[in-house]
């Protein structure tokens, strides 16, 4: 199916060539500064003679991606889910499988920075393949750690699948980029970012399920870890031969204006060094890093300390935290999918993501509050409402993120931007977790609460500057490079950038 359309596309590539000149004349003959010096002379410039059109396989790659994501974060959140469950099977304490999800934190930090590298320099399908491979091998492992004395060997087993991950959390931005068109990119990394919101999803309702709390029966339970375990490790492993044979570098033909540029680049223009310093001297940049962390990284705490906030309220309900949980995630996937189709629609960035910021924060206000109140429908409803506004913000800082960086790598901003919200949810979790223990509940979401209200103060001090739209639009002149991207002209430091608003 996949060589037929590939042959469909390659017949209809040249019965369009006419067409495409045509296209590129009515694209870039009159940007600014590059006036029509004739009749059929056109601007010249990287892509100026590529008619963009989309590939058929651009949806193969984006289910494959969003499932072996899902399974991934599926891996992640199956042990904090069910931490009152490992802690007896272990006999460890619920800080040592807090660190079965703060793995996937800690791990990431230190391999965002090769891993995006490799993106970059061996591209889309080795990275691919290394993220489902990695995936499946972790789980693997994990079939042999169940057993009492073996935390040491889930462990490394969790450390395997959150190396996997630094191959997989930054590619959403980078497929949806490369393989869709202006109109669809937005809610395409919505998409592959809504695959590990799901796996997540399926991580809070499932385990509790397969593995009920049978403290008095460690053979069965036991048992009932073995069949998740194994299920996964099948899974995940059908998954990496699937994307092995649908993942390509890239389509036949550029889906935009702005990848046409791209591709047009001489690679020896290019410098990942160079790249990393781009972004960093990029003020808008910079902001958007560290609210994008704090957000997500507050996201991952509350994800990890679900089931101890819930059951220190409510005894004996590890399957409605779950349930919580699944609400939760849920509620973001809505949101994702409804924030792709509006940027897609609007091109309103910073507009929908501060408003997205706000509402996030007055989400988490509501669910503290009302957590102790001893009703359980109430913490579904203020956990969904959560839910649909913090996860709901993960694909849009991807988006705005892209935009306001390009033509730097949409694999290496990602990255950055996950790297950010791992060390703030390392952080986030240790303290939180902390401030829960000692005091209560209440004490460490309020933490997290100051934190996200300093998040919307950064959101809205971002200069909102669409060079990707731009150039898909015909509004910037085509013939970019990748200089350092400051919207703020001559400011040097993020104080005087911020005097200059």
């Amino acid at each position: 199916m996949v060589a037929a359309a590939e042959e469909e596309e390659e017949e209809e590539g040249e019965e369009s060539a006419e067409v495409a000149a045509a296209a590129a004349q009515r694209c870039n003959g009159f940007l600014p500064g590059k006036e029509a010096a004739g009749s059929g002379e056109r601007a010249a410039g990287p892509g100026a003679g590529v008619l963009p059109r989309v590939s058929r396989r651009r949806l193969a790659v984006l289910a494959v991606f969003s499932c072996y994501s899902l399974v991934n974060a599926f891996q992640w959140i199956q042990y904090s889910i069910l931490s009152s469950v490992f802690t007896v099977f272990y006999r460890v304490s619920f800080r040592e499988i807090d660190w079965l999800s703060m793995v996937y934190m800690v791990a990431y930090v230190p391999l965002i920075l090769p891993a995006t590298w490799l993106l970059d320099a061996r591209g889309l399908r080795l990275t691919a393949l290394l993220g489902a491979g990695l995936n499946a091998a972790g789980a693997w492992i994990k079939c042999a750690s169940v057993a009492r004395g073996r935390y040491p060997v889930t462990l490394a087993a969790q450390a395997i699948c959150a190396v996997a991950q630094v191959f997989i959390l930054g590619l959403p931005s980078r497929i949806a980029s490369v393989w869709f068109g202006p109109t669809e990119v937005s809610t395409a990394c919505a998409v592959a970012v809504l695959g590990n919101q799901l796996g997540t999803a399926i991580g809070f309702l499932l385990p509790p399920v397969l593995v009920p709390n049978t403290q008095d029966d460690i053979n069965l339970m036991a048992h009932n870890i073995s069949i998740m375990f194994y299920g996964t490790a099948m899974v995940s492993t059908l998954l990496f031969f699937i994307t092995g044979a649908v993942f390509e570098e890239k389509p036949k033909y550029p889906p935009s204006q702005s990848q046409a540029v791209l591709q047009a680049m001489p690679p020896e223009d290019y410098s990942y060094k160079q790249s990393i310093i781009n972004l960093f001297k990029n003020i808008p940049f910079v902001l958007l890093l560290i609210s994008y962390g704090i957000m997500t990284g507050a996201f991952y705490s509350v994800s990890t300390l679900l089931n101890e906030m819930i059951i220190s309220h409510y005894k004996g309900e590890e399957v409605n935290a779950g349930r919580i949980g699944l609400t939760l995630v849920v509620a973001g996937m809505v949101g994702s999918i409804i924030c792709g189709l509006w940027l897609d629609y609007t091109k309103t960035y910073k507009q929908t993501t501060l408003i997205v910021y706000i509402l996030s924060f007055i989400g988490m206000l509501v669910f503290t509050f009302t957590l102790d109140l001893g009703y359980l429908v109430i913490v579904f409803i203020t956990g969904g409402v959560l839910g649909f506004f913090m996860t709901g913000y993960l694909p849009l800082g991807f988006e705005f993120a892209v935009e306001i960086t390009y033509p730097e790598s949409e694999g290496t901003s990602s990255g950055l931007l996950n790297a950010s919200a791992q060390i703030f949810g390392i952080v986030f979790t240790l303290i939180q977790g902390k401030l829960t223990t000692d005091y209560s509940p209440r004490a460490g979401n309020l933490f997290l609460c100051a934190w996200i209200f300093v998040g919307v103060i950064l959101t809205a001090l971002i200069k909102s500057d669409l060079r990707r739209h731009n150039v898909n639009s015909g509004i910037m002149n085509l013939d970019v490079k990748a200089v350092s991207g400051n919207s703020y002209h001559d400011c040097t430091t993020v104080l005087e950038c911020l005097a200059s608003i």
